[in-house]
């Protein structure tokens, strides 16, 4: 299950960022968003987990909680046809 996290401190790591998901199960791949020229945190990600329960259990369990001063933003990521022309 794909994850979308946001509202991310823009110092926070990959490792970070893996720690905090593996509470709530087997993370396969993260990719945290960067700018491209300056590589800083776009202050977004994404989280893959290994199966929908994991998935549904981490984002109950993260969903608003503070994380590095941020409450995070935890959504079941969308594909790109599903996101046109709408807001979150």
């Amino acid at each position: 299950m794909k994850l979308y996290v946001g509202n991310l401190c823009h110092t926070i790591t990959e490792t970070d960022l893996s720690n905090l998901f593996k509470l709530h199960g087997s993370v396969l791949k993260l990719n945290l968003i960067r700018d491209q020229f300056t590589r800083q945190s776009k202050c977004f990600g994404y989280v893959h987990m290994a199966n929908e329960d994991e998935g549904i259990k981490a984002l109950h369990a993260l969903d608003g909680t503070m994380f590095q001063d941020r409450p995070l933003v935890i959504r079941e990521a969308r594909s790109k046809e599903e996101r046109r022309g709408q807001l979150w």
